[in-house]
């Protein structure tokens, strides 16, 4: 763990001043950015291991920022924000980011987040696959979906969420279960962003094949089920 790079994007520099302290405490290099812009900014110059990321700054929001930041890569993600709504942490999901932390918080779950994520990270370096079907291939080394041949644009959470499902074909994944597996922590709220990738897979495998589909399991979960 020693010196890993830490960006922390917060307009408010008392929180920030917090969080080094804490963070320089356990061994991490940090570096602070008040606005999205330079946030930006700070990240090409930094290429930090992890963002921990405000959602409500001046210049640029951080939903802004992290969809930014997800273009140029998978950097771990954790999105800090004074709305506890679902809906902000579901959108956050959506956009990409690993985690999310709603203020006020303690510094020491802070650092637990941020050593889970990195964990997680380097773990799923010796983890992604190849999976191959009927028109379909997903290789997690490249984070690269073909169907039928053609390369096939997706966030990176549902590429993992496809490569969950198709590494053990007509297995029943819970929704839990599935928040578990590929964003690693315990989802607080509704489970309704698995629905939403589930339903966006589906649109971009649509008809792809008579072979595999992605299925609902009533009462359960999803399955990627394999025609025996």
């Amino acid at each position: 763990m020693a010196n890993e790079k830490i960006l922390v994007v917060d307009d408010d520099k008392n929180i920030c001043e917090l969080l080094r302290l804490y963070l320089v405490k356990e061994g991490y290099d940090v570096t602070m950015a008040h606005d999205g812009a330079a946030a930006l900014e700070a990240f090409d110059k930094l290429h930090p291991d992890l963002v921990l990321l405000d959602v409500m700054m001046p210049v640029m929001d951080g939903w802004e920022v992290c969809r930014k930041l997800r273009a140029k890569g998978d950097t771990p993600i954790i999105m800090l924000t004074a709305k506890g709504e679902t809906y902000d942490k579901v959108l956050g999901l959506e956009l990409g980011a690993d985690d999310y932390i709603v203020k006020p918080f303690d510094a020491k779950e802070v650092t637990a987040r941020i050593k889970a994520v990195l964990r997680r990270s380097t773990k799923e370096d010796d983890t992604k696959g190849v999976y191959d079907f009927d028109n379909l291939h997903l290789d997690m080394n490249r984070y690269e979906l073909k169907v039928k041949g053609k390369v096939v644009e997706a966030p990176p959470k549902e590429l993992e969420l496809l490569a969950c499902l198709a590494g053990h074909p007509n297995r029943v994944y819970t929704r839990d279960q599935l928040l578990d597996e590929v964003w690693g922590f315990e989802y607080y709220g509704d489970s309704r962003t698995i629905d939403v990738h589930v339903k966006r897979l589906r649109e971009k495998l649509e008809g792809a094949s008579d072979q595999w589909s992605l299925k609902t399991v009533w009462g359960v979960g999803y399955k990627f089920e394999v025609k025996e």
